[in-house]
């Protein structure tokens, strides 16, 4: 066989590798999107010329969030947002519209306490979509609502409310499990070291009372 086709028998294989691989690598990076990133994903797909934008588009909000310093609220902080919340549900009863737009206000502020910028609509909702992308359709669909509440109907506005309520309540409880789970750790241990400290002394205290019984037992064997 000629060195040449030697040659271009290898050259052909490490091509086909090569596209064999890309391949599959771009198939692993869809689904870990579509996993990721659920409707979103689907939405974002639709909104560009093809799937490989919409992948690029979603990495690239990956890559942005990875730079914004997203902070869990501390529990006092938490409290404090539960009940302006509950201050906002309770004016909806008389002003609706007025309170779905302060319901809006507060989910900014909170989304800017923990971290991430709110410099627009839209660029909320692609910071949002990497880590709250389950919510995000509801986020969508309250604001969609908050900018027309003026001509909206109660019972649309009622339902903006539940919305932006399913959105405060995962971006207010986000990460406060692991600040749980960080207490409950150091309290377990410090039952276990307590404990162990009682194992000690409960231990010296019957080595001593054998120590103290061993001299009587010989004297009466002496005896």
């Amino acid at each position: 066989m000629p060195t040449w086709l030697i040659v271009l028998i290898v050259v052909v294989a490490v091509a086909v590798l090569g596209a064999v691989i890309w391949l599959v690598t771009q198939e692993m990076q869809r689904k870990r999107l579509q996993q990721r990133f659920g409707p979103e994903y689907d939405r974002t797909v639709a909104e560009k010329d093809s799937p490989r934008a919409a992948q690029r588009e979603l990495a690239e909000r990956e890559r942005r969030h990875k730079e914004l310093d997203i902070r869990p609220l501390s529990a006092s902080a938490r409290e404090r947002y539960a009940r302006e919340w509950a201050q906002v549900q309770e004016k909806f009863v008389d002003q609706p519209s007025a309170a779905v737009s302060e319901a809006e206000q507060l989910l900014n502020s909170l989304m800017a306490e923990r971290g991430y910028p709110t410099e627009g609509y839209e660029q909320q909702a692609a910071d949002l979509s990497v880590r709250h992308a389950k919510t995000l359709e509801h986020y969508r669909a309250a604001h969609t609502t908050q900018q027309k509440r003026d001509g909206a109907s109660t019972e649309d506005l009622r339902d903006a409310m539940v919305r932006y309520r399913t959105v405060f309540e995962d971006l207010l409880t986000d990460g406060a499990d692991d600040d749980h789970d960080h207490d409950r750790s150091e309290h377990h241990e410090h039952h276990e070291r307590r404990n162990g400290h009682d194992h000690d002394r409960a231990d010296r205290r019957e080595t001593e009372r054998q120590a103290s019984a061993s001299p009587r037992t010989e004297s009466n064997g002496g005896r």
